[in-house]
């Protein structure tokens, strides 16, 4: 470097003389001034071209490594000699373009950018080789975490599809675990080192870009590989709309285990392999970033904006919920990852897919209500039992409120000034508001309710469509208390509509039976013992006959839960037992009548009640039981 030194001296001297001379003369003689100071500046002073000698000497150094058949880095000194000569012809070029003005001067600074041009041509090549090795050398399944096997997160049978390929030339993947607090050391260290040797030359030359290029090809590759590792395929978004939905279910649970492996463990490990790598050059480190993630991030967002874009059937709200949740969960990894200017796009794409998902969700929900709506009143359930419509609803809505907190969010108004402002975590820890999600399932439940007092008008049996109304609303009511409906609607809610199933039961008892107590009234008005005599007679035959034909009749009618069952049975005994016992012994008790009582009572008291615990047994496949 001392020669270097001297060199620009040289030409400092060489740039006053020229600036000071108004003739070639006077530069000369100036020129030879400056050589009495030293000799060893003599006959250097009076040379032409000391850029030209030193881009020859370079010239000669680099054209040997450039030659090379084998890769430089093959062999640490060959590689720091190329380094130091690379190094070398920078520094040259930078001493000498204050005068690239200089017509001589300019003309070799064009070679010397021609010569630094196919430098790093080659240094890209080097870089790229030693991705390549690094690749093939290092073992990816043991990790910072004290040497975790991962392979043990993948499925058995992907285990035994890989053990097929003993391609040595192949990529090495990322095995993903079940303990997202590692990084994966791609590369070695001593690789890394080397890498950010060649970048700090590339970019010092102004090869950011094309450094950057020969890291991210492969670096791409290993993530494109890890993702199918995990079993997720490269879907097209309207392959995926055009899904099979069993299909769509198992491509989603590949599908959130591939998203959080690729956030928590991969893209996070090739953020700091690039910060390594390029430590130095945020900006390139960031666009090298950007690159590597890019199609896998795009690839994993389009599956979740295809699922959110799909058919809003009701029955694919839980899987949606699963995807809506993931990407959730996983934003203030998209934040912290996907913040700079490069990757900044890919987050806002991600939060609005998110937000997108949480459209789709409202949108099945309103499915779920045009289906409630459309549900026909065409054929009566029999014995009054519990319509399937019913059971679909509360156990669909059941179901859905597990996932409440979540509801919560999606139904609450996401209007935030700044993608900053957003909490994404909206768990226990957040105090929301149920009012939106409670407004929407009053909704639904009143939707419901209306169709099934719209299917009730079907029965002529007014008692029938009692007990239907009761049977439905009954189980709606248990439900409600059992789940985490009973929160969202309330106590008065749950005791508006209990009041309703007791309204129903008067009115069944009113319809069913008041006619058949009716019958045993008895008529205290003065009357000749034989009138009365003959009278209670004709009562009792005309109460065999109401009490049989309903007996007969409500047999088969339904009261799917038994404390309901059991409640009814005991109240209609209630009502009957004491009036019948008070009827016959009256009828007992009359002089005229008592040679000829036992022909005409049919029941006892005893035997009425167990007529009465033989109501609402249903008939074989008229269905109806809770579940």
């Amino acid at each position: 470097m001392a020669e270097n030194g001297e060199e620009k001296l040289i030409a400092v001297a060489r740039h006053i003389a020229k600036t000071l001379g108004h003739t070639d003369t006077m530069t000369d003689d100036i020129l030879q001034i400056f050589s009495n100071f030293d000799n060893r500046f003599r006959e250097k002073l009076t040379d032409d071209q000391p850029l030209e000698r030193t881009l020859k000497s370079l010239h000669r150094q680099i054209s040997r490594h450039l030659s090379a058949q084998h890769p430089i880095w093959s062999d640490s000194a060959e590689s720091a000699a190329f380094l130091d000569s690379v190094d070398q012809l920078l520094a040259v070029i930078h001493e000498w373009n204050p005068m690239a003005n200089d017509k001589s001067v300019s003309a070799s600074l064009d070679k010397a950018d021609d010569l630094l041009q196919q430098a790093m041509f080659r240094l890209q090549d080097e870089f790229t080789t030693l991705m390549q090795r690094a690749s093939e050398s290092v073992d990816l399944t043991r990790h910072q975490n004290g040497g975790t096997n991962l392979g043990d997160y993948y499925e058995s049978e992907e285990e035994e599809v890989d053990d097929d390929d003993d391609d040595s030339g192949e990529i090495p993947i990322a095995h993903p675990v079940t303990d997202y607090g590692i990084l994966i050391e791609a590369l070695p260290a001593g690789i890394i080192s080397d890498l950010h040797e060649i970048a700090k030359r590339m970019v010092a030359a102004g090869y950011e870009k094309e450094c950057s290029h020969a890291y991210s090809v492969s670096r791409r590759e290993f993530l494109e590989e890890s993702l199918s590792r995990l079993g997720l395929q490269k879907l097209s978004m309207d392959q995926v709309q055009k899904m099979q939905w069993n299909e769509l279910e198992d491509e989603i649970e590949k599908w959130v285990k591939a998203v959080n492996v690729a956030l928590r463990i991969l893209f996070p490990s090739e953020r700091r392999l690039c910060d390594r790598v390029f430590f130095g050059f945020n900006s390139v480190s960031d666009l090298s970033f950007m690159e590597v993630s890019r199609g896998s991030t795009i690839q994993l967002l389009n599956f979740a904006d295809a699922v959110a874009i799909s058919s809003r059937a009701p029955e694919r709200l839980f899987k949606v919920l699963d995807v809506y949740e993931a990407l959730r969960d996983l934003m203030p990894e998209f934040e912290l990852m996907f913040s700079d200017q490069y990757c900044v796009l890919l987050r806002n794409e991600a939060l609005t897919i998110w937000r997108r998902l949480g459209e789709a969700i409202r949108g099945i929900f309103m499915e779920l209500e045009n289906l409630i709506r459309r549900d026909p009143a065409k054929t009566p359930v029999p014995g009054g039992g519990l319509h399937p419509i019913t059971r679909y609803v509360m156990n669909y809505i059941r179901a859905a409120c597990r996932s409440r907190i979540t509801l919560e969010q999606v139904f609450e108004e996401i209007v935030v000034p700044s993608a900053s402002a957003v909490d994404y975590r909206d768990g226990d820890d957040r105090a929301l508001s149920s009012s939106s999600l409670a407004v929407q399932m009053a909704w639904i439940m009143e939707l419901l309710e209306s169709n099934l007092e719209a299917k009730s008008k079907i029965y002529k049996d007014s008692a029938l469509l009692a007990v239907f109304m009761m049977n439905n609303e009954r189980y709606i009511v248990q439900k409600v208390k059992d789940s985490e409906l009973g929160l969202l609607l309330g106590d008065d809610w749950i005791r508006k509509h209990a009041a309703k199933v007791k309204q129903y039961h008067v009115n069944y008892h009113r319809s069913s039976w008041s006619k058949v107590s009716g019958v045993l009234k008895i008529d205290n008005n003065a009357m000749s013992p034989t009138g009365a005599s003959r009278s209670l007679k004709e009562k009792l035959k005309l109460f065999n006959s109401y009490f049989e034909e309903i007996c007969k009749t409500q047999s088969t009618w339904i009261i799917f839960d038994e404390q309901l069952k059991e409640e009814l049975r005991i109240s209609v005994a209630r009502a009957l037992s004491p009036a019948y016992r008070n009827f016959i012994g009256r009828l007992q008790s009359n002089n005229d009548s008592s040679r000829h009582t036992e022909r005409h009572i049919k029941l006892s008291v005893e035997d009425l009640e167990a007529r009465i615990s033989e109501l609402f047994q249903g008939s074989s496949g008229s269905g109806g039981g809770r579940k």
